[in-house]
């Protein structure tokens, strides 16, 4: 079963929904997302099947996708491929499991940059995109700039990264390291 892979693994929603479809039984997360598909009111009763059977498998083959939603082949890929075009799906990659992985380590970095012009900002934002350690960047609105989540393989990795990666972005003045005990929804 695949949803969509990004540097986060996963996706964020608001709520503690279960949700069953086709026979499934859908965690929070997926359970959200169908629902939003369904209250979409720019969407039709096909366009949404696709979305919520590809939400469940990915790499379904566009004969089965068309037979689980109704449409024969061509209207199906035809849709489909619309549904990327407008931005409804981002893409179709795999989700890693980063335990699995070795990367067990989950840090929350509070950033705050020297200045906040608009060149620094771009500045730091191209930057980031570049460390694979850092799985999501958010720009805050509060008492610091950044909110950097990062993955590693422990502690002594983080600290490394930290050196090396973290404190050698553009206009970076300070950080604060938050350690992640345990994930309990991710």
């Amino acid at each position: 079963m695949s949803l969509f892979y990004h540097m986060s693994l996963g996706l964020s929603v608001y709520s503690e929904v279960i949700c069953v479809y086709d026979g499934l039984i859908l965690g929070p997360k997926l359970g959200d997302l169908i629902m939003k598909i369904e209250q979409n009111s720019h969407l039709d009763r096909y366009d949404t099947e696709i979305l919520r059977a590809l939400a469940v498998d990915g790499r379904m083959p566009v004969t089965e996708l068309s037979k689980k939603v109704g449409l024969s082949k061509t209207p199906c890929q035809l849709r489909m491929k619309r549904l990327i075009a407008e931005g409804y799906i981002r893409g179709f990659q795999a989700v890693l499991d980063p335990m699995k992985l070795g990367m067990d380590q989950v840090v929350f970095v509070e950033v705050k940059l020297k200045r906040t012009a608009e060149d620094a900002l771009h500045d730091f934002n191209e930057a980031v995109q570049t460390a694979p350690e850092i799985e999501q960047c958010h720009m805050i609105a509060g008492a610091f700039d950044y909110l950097l989540k990062l993955r590693t393989k422990d502690m002594q990795n983080y600290r490394e990264v930290l050196g090396r990666v973290v404190s050698t972005l553009p206009h970076v003045d300070s950080t604060s390291t938050h350690v992640s005990m345990q994930s309990v929804k991710d």
